[in-house]
């Protein structure tokens, strides 16, 4: 097991600014219950482990820890688009820039509550006035909420979020998904064509990418070979995307190992077409996602 407790206090709640992977800076919270690693960049959380358990998140070793490039792995903060745009980075632009933080706060249960705001960044001139915050709570569970305001007088603001959460497994094979059976999905690897899921549970022996949408209920991960269940609870949130890449893929992509697809299953909650949001001027959209883990 990956035992990151080793240097942290064994009681009480603390935070500290480190410097992460990359030279990049991390903050890194600790609770009596588990341990978190948030990086400014991208407003991502790259850790989340309980005492005695395995890593809840997933980072590929080839990650790249940069200014301008995306960490692969942990929960990605997607906004305000989803996937490809030509000329434009994939999943927007808000995981490229570093946020800045402006609350932590200590809650019941040994909880710490951590508030980061999207700077103002060149790529949002083209969009209506808008103001995105993302809060991460650490405790016996992981806890995330996505803020996007309209400030914008007289724009609407049509928008696409995702929490495009790395889950780390055991092992791929034994991994078994539940929650998704008769709902229809967009297929990624057949253009994006309408389907309905039969099994259940979803088991993994080949690539799998696709987008379900009219999902606004709890989706669980059951990991045979660390004997757990992953519980993603959510809110405001009607779409849910699964994926791993597999062999080839995984061989394409130049910031990831070509055999990790073995230890990780993406299982993302969010509003992504056809479920984008329209945000009238003044309003806000808020997308809730817990993460909670027990034995199998």
């Amino acid at each position: 097991m990956n035992d990151t407790f080793a240097s942290y206090p064994s009681a009480g709640t603390s935070v500290s600014f480190q410097t992460g992977q990359g030279g990049l800076p991390m903050l890194a919270v600790w609770t009596p219950a588990s341990v978190a690693h948030i990086y400014l960049h991208g407003a991502q959380v790259t850790h989340f482990q309980r005492r005695g358990e395995q890593p809840l998140l997933f980072v590929s070793a080839q990650s790249q820890f940069a200014e301008g490039k995306a960490i692969r792995g942990g929960i990605p903060v997607i906004l305000p688009w989803f996937g490809a745009r030509e000329g434009k980075p994939s999943h927007g632009f808000a995981r490229l820039h570093a946020w800045q933080l402006s609350e932590i706060r200590t809650l019941p249960g040994d909880q710490v509550r951590l508030v980061l705001r999207l700077p103002e960044c060149p790529e949002a001139a083209e969009w209506p006035q808008f103001e995105a915050q993302c809060a991460v709570t650490v405790g016996d569970r992981l806890a995330m909420e996505l803020s996007v305001s309209n400030t914008d007088p007289a724009r609407t603001l049509d928008l696409q979020t995702c929490l495009h959460t790395y889950f780390a497994v055991g092992g791929i094979t034994q991994v078994e998904v539940r929650g998704l059976k008769d709902v229809g999905y967009l297929d990624a690897l057949e253009n994006l064509a309408p389907k309905t899921q039969t099994e259940d549970p979803m088991r993994f022996a080949e690539e799998v990418d696709r987008l379900y949408v009219n999902t606004p209920h709890a989706v669980e991960i059951t990991d045979h070979a660390w004997h757990r269940v992953i519980r993603v609870e959510k809110e405001q949130s009607l779409s849910t995307v699964v994926w791993n890449p597999w062999i080839a893929k995984s061989q394409r992509m130049p910031d990831f190992s070509d055999d990790e697809y073995l230890r990780m299953i993406c299982v993302e909650s969010g509003n992504m077409s056809p479920n984008a949001l329209t945000v009238a001027p003044g309003a806000q959209a808020t997308l809730r996602v817990r993460l909670s883990t027990r034995p199998a």
